[in-house]
């Protein structure tokens, strides 16, 4: 057998993927397991999960991959250092540092304490990382490529082609000029300061009008070559870089707008202001603009591969409503992100990089699932239950999906806890809250009892595979929850908890062959009230999605939710 991991160390979403003969056995982030939101340091924990969920020792590793390689476009590095000392000499010595502990992998390697590593080493670009989580674990025999970010190696975009087991890099577009480093600026000046918060943007875009595409257009400017740059003088990522990491190993966002950028989109909105029509409207301009990025790069793709399909990775690859509209505004007809598109996926594409690019062996079966985090035995929970005096049910399956589905009609909420967590932002029915879609106060409910997020955001549909076509006006494979798609005008009013203000879902699409227990409870609920769909959200309030039968009652405890389903376990108030 062949053991290849992958990492994703010194940098946000820090993760680990292990490998058997390419076939994924585990995947996690490391913030799952530290309890920490985007935790950026070495991966002992998710490193040490998914030896012990294969049942072997470093030892037993014939390759370590890292999603990272410090002399990526060195040469471009010590240029643009030079040009910009402001910033070059404070990046330099950060840039060394993390080029050191990148290189000193078989010292951090000891501190898992699982065994001795003597296998081989690899460093993976950033950016090769995230196109190869994308192609490697595609349906697709050849593909175009694109990863799209903030930036990692010193690289924002790359494009390429995939065929068979390789992958050829076409062009790239380097750091500063970086559609990553566009929205989180604006992002900024909407008043969402923290790691991550670009999610807040798209899910206010559609209360707005895009008014200000044409201003936007030149700040970020679509090139003739297919590419793209940005007006820097609206930036200070040239003067403060973008990321910092401290020794917390949370990652902190410089803020990355010039004053000139305030001046003519401004002011900034300050914590408690409340929303305006013209921050709705910035909003809708902004995910406008990035859709046309977008859809500019892979045009100028197709054009140079003549392919159908396309895969597509990196932080901006986790704006679902982009995603969705890729085969309506280019000549693509299929697309694959994967369930980590985000920096926690470079683990998982190091490890894919190095079996099929590096040792060039056959190509494994296409990853549908995300479920390759920690589990419980039913056997576990009821003895961590009892070790806290918890009163519960031990139900069988036959009893247990028609009594929780049953729960949710009635307009209960429930925190559903199963089989393995998956590997990726989205919670897709291993670790989620659920309720009913048909309930026009679900969203309401949910955010007073549980999850106290901003009313704007939206709670996704998980829906049966087979009867997406009824309620969705695009027929897709949507298994992690990546993609927006139009709900059909005669179900909006059935399913108003999942339809957002612009009529749209981000829907997970439920097979049985991926997900039995989910599917098998979203069936129940199908069978008493006529809906095959589950609101869907993270089981979590405002920490990472929960890990262990531990997060899960701590946080069923601490909030209102009504029902706990620990595997077949019930906990009721």
């Amino acid at each position: 057998m062949n053991y290849i991991l992958g990492i994703n160390a010194y940098h946000a979403d820090a993760s680990a993927a292990l490998f058997r003969d390419g076939v994924l056995v585990a995947a996690s982030e490391e913030e799952r397991f530290r309890r920490v939101k985007h935790w950026a340091g070495f991966p002992v924990e998710a490193i040490r999960f998914c030896l012990e969920t294969a049942g072997i020792t470093l030892s037993e590793v014939d390759h370590v991959a890292i999603g990272r390689d410090p002399k990526a476009k060195f040469w471009k590095k010590v240029a643009f250092m030079l040009q910009h000392p402001a910033l070059g000499f404070s990046a330099l010595g950060g840039r060394l540092k993390n080029a050191r502990e990148v290189s000193n992998l078989q010292t951090a390697l000891s501190g898992v304490e699982r065994g001795t590593f003597t296998g081989g080493l690899h460093q993976v670009e950033h950016h090769r990382s995230h196109l190869a989580s994308a192609f490697f674990a595609s349906p697709f025999p050849e593909a175009a490529l694109l990863s799209i970010d903030g930036s990692g190696d010193f690289t924002t975009s790359m494009i390429g082609v995939g065929k068979g087991n390789k992958m050829e890099v076409l062009d790239s577009v380097d750091f500063p000029h970086s559609a990553g480093l566009f929205y989180t600026a604006f992002t900024q000046l909407l008043g969402f300061p923290h790691y991550g918060d670009e999610y807040k943007v798209m899910g206010l875009a559609p209360y707005g009008t895009p008014t200000r595409v044409d201003e936007l257009l030149e700040v970020l400017k679509l090139e003739n070559n297919g590419l793209f740059s940005l007006d820097l003088s609206y930036f200070l990522a040239t003067q403060t870089g973008i990321i910092h990491y401290g020794k917390d190993h949370v990652p902190v966002v410089s803020r990355v707008y010039s004053d000139k950028l305030v001046q003519r989109f401004g002011p900034v909105r300050k914590a408690g202001e409340p929303l305006t029509q013209e921050h709705h409207n910035l909003a809708a301009s902004v995910q406008r603009v990035t859709e046309l990025l977008l859809f500019h790069l892979l045009n100028h793709l197709h054009q140079r591969t003549g392919l159908k399909s396309v895969c597509i990775a990196g932080g901006v690859a986790q704006n679902s409503v982009a995603n969705g509209k890729v085969t309506r505004n280019t000549p693509f007809e299929h697309v694959y992100v994967p369930s980590a598109g985000h920096d926690a996926g470079i683990s998982m594409g190091a490890g894919l990089y190095v079996h099929n690019q590096v040792l060039e062996l056959p190509r494994p079966a296409p990853i549908w699932s995300a479920y390759t985090g920690s589990r419980f035995t039913t056997a576990e929970v009821e003895a961590y239950l009892k070790s806290r005096n918890i009163t519960y049910r031990k139900m069988t399956e036959d009893d247990l999906f028609p009594y929780v589905a049953q729960r949710l009609a009635d307009g209960a909420v429930v925190g559903w806890f199963s089989g393995p967590a998956e590997f990726g932002p989205r919670a897709l029915g291993g670790r989620s809250i659920l309720a009913d879609p048909r309930r026009a106060d679900a969203k309401e409910l949910l955010n007073a009892k549980i999850k106290r997020r901003e009313s704007f955001r939206p709670f996704a549909p998980s829906i049966l595979q087979s009867h997406v076509s009824e309620y969705f006006e695009v027929n897709d494979t949507v298994p992690f929850m990546e993609k927006v798609f139009p709900i059909r005008e005669n179900k909006k009013a059935l399913i108003p908890a999942v339809t957002h203000v612009d009529g749209t879902g981000r829907l997970q699409t439920v097979m049985p062959e991926v997900a039995p227990r989910y599917h098998r409870l979203i069936e129940a609920f199908f069978a008493i009230t006529g809906v095959p769909i589950l609101l869907n959200t993270s089981f979590n309030e405002n920490e990472p999605i929960v890990n262990s039968p531990k997060d899960a009652l701590e946080c069923y405890l601490r909030t209102n939710m009504d029902v706990l389903v620990l595997e077949n376990c019930v906990v009721e108030r």
